[in-house]
């Protein structure tokens, strides 16, 4: 139970948001939608995300081959068409050649300070950068303040995981243009 919380359930938090952004996009005239998940890891929340939503295409980042090769073989087994595995590292000022991202998320990858310089060359002023958190305590405000500076928190989510009650945050940001 302790798994299926803490990696699957945790992942479906997202659902709500990319709904809700998706849709908003679809009345502004962009079409469809793409999530990016900066080391994916064992592919939470990506591959998660995928499974329930087929019609948006899911680009998992990873740098480990042992993980790449795994989230490959899981992707074949489920035989998912919208899911793409790339075995790299993102790093600050690093040019982005893959398609433009509706959605930019990471899961316990780095600090909201160190995140958003190394997503600078994907994220656009369209794209939704999603910050997944335990709680909104691990930055100072002075931090999260310079972390921001650039950036505008469209919103942050607090909930609590239903099973253990442990407290979790969803930081939105977008590029200010």
């Amino acid at each position: 139970a302790d798994t299926v919380e803490k990696h699957f359930l945790d992942s479906l938090t997202l659902l709500p948001v990319i709904r809700q952004y998706s849709l908003d996009k679809e009345r502004s005239g962009d079409e469809g939608g793409s999530l990016l998940d900066v080391g994916t890891g064992a592919g939470f929340p990506g591959l998660v995300l995928a499974t329930v939503l087929p019609e948006l295409m899911v680009a998992l980042i990873e740098p480990r081959q042992k993980r790449v090769s795994f989230l490959r073989h899981i992707i074949r087994t489920l035989g998912l068409t919208n899911v793409q595995v790339t075995d790299q590292r993102i790093e600050p000022g690093q040019a982005w050649n893959g398609p433009e991202c509706t959605f930019v998320t990471s899961r316990a990858v780095a600090a909201v300070d160190t995140f958003l310089p190394m997503i600078e060359g994907v994220a656009t002023e369209k794209t939704v950068v999603i910050m997944m958190g335990a709680t909104d305590e691990e930055a100072s405000p002075e931090k999260k303040r310079q972390a921001v500076a650039g950036w505008q928190c469209l919103e942050e989510r607090k909930f609590l995981l239903p099973f253990s009650r442990h407290p979790r945050i969803l930081t939105l940001l977008q590029k200010v243009v």
